[in-house]
């Protein structure tokens, strides 16, 4: 598994997040200051309209934000649509707690080696990539749970000083 490293991700995310288009406001780049993340648990989730299981992982990503909020968890879904009309109506039946923002062209999604919908990475306190999982499984909603809840109350790694 090729993940990217953490200074290119960083960039690429902020570059992309920067110039994707907003859900709500077509015309206008949607702006996300990254930094107010910092030493946050970030779960970037990649999600399409026509990917079902989407549809399952959206009430339980809106449960995690809820629930591990005030500990430091984040959520970003990125969205995969061509189609400004099909976002909407898929947010329109499953509303999202979290952030959301458009990646139409898929350039985020093919620096991170996207292969299914729904994708999901979780970044730890540090910045770097800790675990993905791809797809969405009802059965696994514990296990899932359990890693978030693992990645939030680790130590943060603290480079050794010389």
């Amino acid at each position: 598994m090729h993940l990217p490293g953490n200074t290119r991700f960083l960039l690429t995310l902020c570059l992309i997040v920067i110039f994707s288009t907003a859900v709500n406001a077509a015309d206008e780049p949607e702006l996300i200051d990254l930094t107010a993340h910092k030493g946050k648990v970030v779960i970037v989730d990649f999600w399409a309209s026509w990917c079902v299981p989407c549809r399952r992982s959206f009430p339980w990503l809106n449960e995690m934000q809820a629930k591990y909020a005030d500990q430091g968890l984040v959520i970003i879904g990125v969205n995969e649509d061509t189609s400004e009309e099909e976002v909407a109506g898929f947010l329109a039946d499953y509303p999202a707690r979290f952030e959301i923002v458009r990646d139409n062209e898929g350039s985020l999604a093919t620096e991170f080696g996207v292969v299914a919908m729904p994708s999901s990475y979780i970044i730890g306190r540090d910045g770097k990539i800790v675990t993905r999982h791809l797809g969405f499984k009802t059965k696994l909603m514990d296990e899932y749970e359990a890693t978030i809840q693992e990645i939030l109350t680790a130590a943060p790694q603290v480079a050794a000083s010389r």
